[in-house]
Protein backbone atom coordinates (compact mmCIF):
# COMPACT_ATOMS: atom_id res chain seq x y z
CA UNK A 1 0.00 0.00 0.00
CA UNK A 2 0.78 3.35 -0.88
CA UNK A 3 2.28 4.96 2.68
CA UNK A 4 -0.26 6.96 4.72
CA UNK A 5 1.88 9.84 5.59
CA UNK A 6 1.81 10.39 1.54
CA UNK A 7 -1.64 10.03 1.34
CA UNK A 8 -2.47 12.53 4.16
CA UNK A 9 -0.50 15.07 1.74
CA UNK A 10 -3.12 15.61 -0.16
CA UNK A 11 -5.31 15.73 2.45
CA UNK A 12 -3.45 18.91 4.17
CA UNK A 13 -3.25 20.45 0.38
CA UNK A 14 -6.97 20.12 -0.20
CA UNK A 15 -7.98 21.40 3.46
CA UNK A 16 -5.12 23.49 4.81
CA UNK A 17 -7.69 25.03 7.27
CA UNK A 18 -10.41 22.11 7.25
CA UNK A 19 -13.30 21.68 5.59
CA UNK A 20 -15.34 25.39 5.74
CA UNK A 21 -18.43 24.59 3.45
CA UNK A 22 -18.95 21.27 5.85
CA UNK A 23 -17.96 22.60 9.25
CA UNK A 24 -20.45 25.75 8.37
CA UNK A 25 -23.41 24.28 7.54
CA UNK A 26 -22.99 20.19 8.86
CA UNK A 27 -24.21 20.39 12.78
CA UNK A 28 -21.14 18.76 15.12
CA UNK A 29 -21.80 15.11 15.36
CA UNK A 30 -23.96 14.15 13.08
CA UNK A 31 -23.40 10.06 11.64
CA UNK A 32 -23.81 9.24 8.09
CA UNK A 33 -23.64 6.46 5.61
CA UNK A 34 -22.01 6.64 2.53
CA UNK A 35 -20.86 4.41 -0.48
CA UNK A 36 -18.28 4.48 -3.45
CA UNK A 37 -19.76 3.30 -6.40
CA UNK A 38 -17.56 2.85 -9.81
CA UNK A 39 -19.38 4.60 -12.50
CA UNK A 40 -17.46 2.39 -15.43
CA UNK A 41 -16.23 -1.22 -16.24
CA UNK A 42 -12.70 -2.13 -15.16
CA UNK A 43 -9.96 -3.09 -12.86
CA UNK A 44 -10.63 -1.41 -9.19
CA UNK A 45 -7.50 0.34 -7.49
CA UNK A 46 -6.62 2.58 -5.07
CA UNK A 47 -8.93 0.36 -2.85
CA UNK A 48 -5.96 0.36 0.19
CA UNK A 49 -5.52 3.64 0.05
CA UNK A 50 -9.12 5.18 0.43
CA UNK A 51 -9.56 3.00 3.29
CA UNK A 52 -6.60 4.20 5.08
CA UNK A 53 -7.65 7.47 4.91
CA UNK A 54 -11.22 7.50 5.79
CA UNK A 55 -10.00 4.92 9.18
CA UNK A 56 -7.60 7.56 9.72
CA UNK A 57 -10.20 9.88 10.14
CA UNK A 58 -12.39 7.49 12.37
CA UNK A 59 -14.70 6.33 9.58
CA UNK A 60 -15.80 2.44 9.61
CA UNK A 61 -14.93 0.79 6.19
CA UNK A 62 -16.44 -2.02 4.71
CA UNK A 63 -14.46 -3.41 1.72
CA UNK A 64 -16.95 -4.58 -1.21
CA UNK A 65 -14.41 -5.02 -4.15
CA UNK A 66 -10.56 -5.33 -3.37
CA UNK A 67 -7.65 -3.88 -5.78
CA UNK A 68 -7.09 -5.92 -8.57
CA UNK A 69 -10.68 -6.97 -8.93
CA UNK A 70 -12.71 -6.26 -12.32
CA UNK A 71 -15.85 -3.98 -11.74
CA UNK A 72 -19.02 -3.26 -13.39
CA UNK A 73 -20.50 -0.05 -13.54
CA UNK A 74 -22.95 0.44 -10.83
CA UNK A 75 -20.90 -1.66 -8.32
CA UNK A 76 -20.21 -0.78 -4.96
CA UNK A 77 -16.87 -0.40 -3.54
CA UNK A 78 -16.25 0.70 -0.33
CA UNK A 79 -19.08 1.07 2.04
CA UNK A 80 -18.43 4.23 5.18
CA UNK A 81 -20.03 4.78 8.30
CA UNK A 82 -19.06 7.80 10.67
CA UNK A 83 -18.80 11.51 11.10
CA UNK A 84 -20.37 13.11 8.42
CA UNK A 85 -17.93 16.15 8.26
CA UNK A 86 -14.85 13.63 8.14
CA UNK A 87 -16.31 11.36 5.12
CA UNK A 88 -16.67 14.91 3.10
CA UNK A 89 -13.30 15.79 4.04
CA UNK A 90 -11.80 12.64 2.57
CA UNK A 91 -14.21 12.18 -0.13
CA UNK A 92 -12.06 14.10 -2.91
CA UNK A 93 -9.01 12.69 -1.99
CA UNK A 94 -10.11 9.13 -1.88
CA UNK A 95 -11.77 9.17 -4.89
CA UNK A 96 -9.01 11.24 -7.23
CA UNK A 97 -6.55 8.30 -5.76
CA UNK A 98 -9.28 5.89 -6.46
CA UNK A 99 -9.34 7.40 -9.74
CA UNK A 100 -6.29 7.42 -11.15
CA UNK A 101 -4.61 4.30 -9.78
CA UNK A 102 -8.01 2.46 -11.14
CA UNK A 103 -7.22 4.14 -14.79
CA UNK A 104 -3.74 2.80 -14.66
CA UNK A 105 -4.95 -0.52 -13.67
CA UNK A 106 -7.02 -1.17 -16.02
CA UNK A 107 -5.39 -0.17 -18.63
CA UNK A 108 -2.49 -1.86 -17.79
CA UNK A 109 -4.45 -5.27 -17.55
CA UNK A 110 -5.88 -4.21 -21.29
CA UNK A 111 -2.59 -3.91 -22.43
CA UNK A 112 -0.95 -7.43 -20.56
CA UNK A 113 -4.49 -9.00 -21.97
CA UNK A 114 -3.59 -7.55 -25.61
CA UNK A 115 0.20 -8.78 -25.59
CA UNK A 116 -0.11 -12.21 -24.03
CA UNK A 117 -2.29 -13.03 -26.50
CA UNK A 118 0.45 -12.47 -29.05
CA UNK A 119 3.76 -13.08 -27.07
CA UNK A 120 3.16 -14.62 -23.37
CA UNK A 121 6.79 -14.15 -22.46
CA UNK A 122 6.36 -10.19 -22.86
CA UNK A 123 6.10 -8.12 -20.11
CA UNK A 124 4.73 -4.40 -20.29
CA UNK A 125 6.37 -1.88 -17.87
CA UNK A 126 5.46 1.53 -16.71
CA UNK A 127 8.55 4.49 -17.02
CA UNK A 128 9.50 7.33 -14.85
CA UNK A 129 7.34 9.71 -16.48
CA UNK A 130 4.98 10.78 -13.53
CA UNK A 131 5.43 13.03 -10.08
CA UNK A 132 2.63 10.28 -8.18
CA UNK A 133 5.21 7.56 -8.43
CA UNK A 134 3.93 5.72 -5.27
CA UNK A 135 0.75 6.25 -7.03
CA UNK A 136 1.00 4.94 -10.10
CA UNK A 137 3.39 2.58 -9.51
CA UNK A 138 1.06 0.43 -7.43
CA UNK A 139 -1.65 1.11 -9.93
CA UNK A 140 0.44 -0.90 -12.34
CA UNK A 141 1.50 -3.52 -10.31
CA UNK A 142 -2.43 -4.14 -9.41
CA UNK A 143 -2.90 -4.11 -13.51
CA UNK A 144 -0.14 -7.10 -13.90
CA UNK A 145 2.39 -5.08 -15.19
CA UNK A 146 6.20 -4.18 -14.51
CA UNK A 147 6.51 -0.87 -12.37
CA UNK A 148 10.43 -0.21 -13.80
CA UNK A 149 12.55 1.85 -11.57
CA UNK A 150 10.90 3.61 -8.58
CA UNK A 151 13.65 5.83 -8.31
CA UNK A 152 17.25 6.56 -9.90
CA UNK A 153 18.39 5.32 -6.72
CA UNK A 154 16.99 1.67 -7.81
CA UNK A 155 19.53 0.55 -11.17
CA UNK A 156 21.65 1.97 -13.34
CA UNK A 157 20.54 3.28 -16.40
CA UNK A 158 22.83 4.80 -18.86
CA UNK A 159 21.30 7.17 -21.69
CA UNK A 160 21.90 9.34 -24.33
CA UNK A 161 23.05 12.38 -21.88
CA UNK A 162 24.92 10.21 -20.13
CA UNK A 163 26.82 8.89 -22.89
CA UNK A 164 27.02 12.55 -24.50
CA UNK A 165 29.67 12.78 -21.47
CA UNK A 166 31.16 9.40 -21.18
CA UNK A 167 32.02 6.66 -23.92
CA UNK A 168 29.32 3.63 -23.95
CA UNK A 169 31.81 0.74 -22.65
CA UNK A 170 33.65 3.16 -19.98
CA UNK A 171 30.13 3.90 -18.61
CA UNK A 172 28.56 0.09 -18.45
CA UNK A 173 32.69 -0.63 -16.82
CA UNK A 174 32.11 2.09 -14.26
CA UNK A 175 28.86 0.92 -13.82
CA UNK A 176 29.38 -2.65 -13.29
CA UNK A 177 32.20 -1.82 -11.29
CA UNK A 178 30.09 -0.01 -8.45
CA UNK A 179 28.37 -2.56 -7.25
CA UNK A 180 27.37 -6.20 -8.00
CA UNK A 181 23.59 -5.89 -7.01
CA UNK A 182 22.46 -3.11 -9.22
CA UNK A 183 21.07 -4.06 -12.43
CA UNK A 184 22.81 -1.87 -15.35
CA UNK A 185 20.89 -0.80 -18.92
CA UNK A 186 21.78 1.33 -21.48
CA UNK A 187 19.50 3.09 -23.48
CA UNK A 188 20.67 2.94 -27.45
CA UNK A 189 18.99 3.89 -30.43
CA UNK A 190 20.97 1.79 -32.97
CA UNK A 191 22.48 -1.43 -34.14
CA UNK A 192 25.78 -0.96 -33.13
CA UNK A 193 25.23 0.65 -30.06
CA UNK A 194 23.11 -2.74 -28.73
CA UNK A 195 26.14 -4.74 -29.76
CA UNK A 196 28.46 -2.53 -27.98
CA UNK A 197 26.39 -2.43 -25.13
CA UNK A 198 25.55 -5.89 -24.56
CA UNK A 199 29.49 -6.70 -25.31
CA UNK A 200 30.16 -4.69 -22.45
CA UNK A 201 28.53 -6.37 -20.06
CA UNK A 202 24.98 -4.78 -19.73
CA UNK A 203 21.99 -6.89 -17.96
CA UNK A 204 19.36 -4.87 -19.89
CA UNK A 205 19.34 -2.97 -23.43
CA UNK A 206 16.83 -1.04 -24.14
CA UNK A 207 16.26 -0.41 -28.05
CA UNK A 208 14.45 2.99 -27.86
CA UNK A 209 12.44 4.48 -30.88
CA UNK A 210 13.58 1.99 -33.01
CA UNK A 211 11.00 0.53 -35.34
CA UNK A 212 9.95 -3.08 -35.30
CA UNK A 213 12.15 -3.63 -38.10
CA UNK A 214 14.89 -2.11 -36.99
CA UNK A 215 14.54 -4.17 -33.71
CA UNK A 216 13.64 -7.31 -35.50
CA UNK A 217 17.67 -6.25 -37.52
CA UNK A 218 18.81 -6.02 -34.31
CA UNK A 219 17.72 -8.64 -32.35
CA UNK A 220 18.78 -10.79 -35.02
CA UNK A 221 22.75 -9.40 -35.01
CA UNK A 222 22.84 -9.72 -31.47
CA UNK A 223 21.78 -13.95 -32.13
CA UNK A 224 24.45 -13.49 -34.44
CA UNK A 225 27.02 -12.14 -32.34
CA UNK A 226 26.26 -14.76 -29.28
CA UNK A 227 25.01 -12.00 -27.15
CA UNK A 228 21.48 -12.41 -27.13
CA UNK A 229 21.24 -14.48 -24.48
CA UNK A 230 23.28 -12.43 -22.38
CA UNK A 231 20.72 -9.30 -21.88
CA UNK A 232 17.35 -8.29 -21.59
CA UNK A 233 15.64 -6.92 -24.49
CA UNK A 234 13.44 -3.46 -23.78
CA UNK A 235 11.61 -1.41 -26.15
CA UNK A 236 10.70 2.16 -25.29
CA UNK A 237 9.77 4.71 -27.22
CA UNK A 238 6.91 5.68 -29.87
CA UNK A 239 4.61 2.87 -28.84
CA UNK A 240 0.93 2.88 -28.47
CA UNK A 241 -1.95 0.93 -27.75
CA UNK A 242 -2.26 0.80 -31.68
CA UNK A 243 0.76 -0.51 -32.48
CA UNK A 244 1.87 -2.47 -29.61
CA UNK A 245 0.74 -5.70 -30.62
CA UNK A 246 3.77 -5.09 -33.74
CA UNK A 247 6.43 -4.39 -30.99
CA UNK A 248 5.09 -7.47 -28.65
CA UNK A 249 5.79 -10.47 -32.09
CA UNK A 250 9.48 -9.31 -31.85
CA UNK A 251 11.87 -12.01 -29.40
CA UNK A 252 12.11 -8.95 -27.05
CA UNK A 253 11.42 -9.20 -22.91
CA UNK A 254 9.97 -5.90 -21.85
CA UNK A 255 7.61 -3.28 -23.58
CA UNK A 256 7.51 0.14 -21.39
CA UNK A 257 5.34 2.51 -22.00
CA UNK A 258 5.55 6.25 -20.49
CA UNK A 259 1.65 6.46 -21.80
CA UNK A 260 0.64 4.43 -18.31
CA UNK A 261 0.99 7.38 -16.45
CA UNK A 262 1.07 10.42 -18.82
CA UNK A 263 -1.89 9.85 -20.75
CA UNK A 264 -4.09 7.27 -19.16
CA UNK A 265 -7.40 8.87 -18.51
CA UNK A 266 -9.14 8.96 -14.92
CA UNK A 267 -11.56 5.68 -14.02
CA UNK A 268 -15.20 7.43 -12.68
CA UNK A 269 -15.84 6.88 -9.43
CA UNK A 270 -18.43 8.61 -7.03
CA UNK A 271 -19.42 9.15 -3.49
CA UNK A 272 -22.91 9.08 -2.25
CA UNK A 273 -24.43 9.90 0.77
CA UNK A 274 -27.15 7.11 1.76
CA UNK A 275 -28.30 8.08 4.57
CA UNK A 276 -28.50 10.03 8.16
CA UNK A 277 -27.37 7.96 11.28
CA UNK A 278 -28.95 9.03 15.06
Amino acid sequence: MVPLYYLLRFIEEDAPFGDVTSETIIPEGVKARAIIIAKQDGVIAGVEEAKALFEHFGIEVCVKRHDGEEVRKGDAILELIGDARAILLVERTALNVMGRMSGIATEVRRLVRKVKKVNPSVRIAGTRKSLLKPIDKRAILIGGGEPHRFSLSDAVLIKDNHLALVPLEEAVRRAKSFSVYKVVEVEVESLEDAIKAARAGADVVMLDNMTPEEIEETVDALKREGLRERVKIEVSGGITPENIESYARLDVDVISLGYLTHSVKNFDVSLEIVGKLG
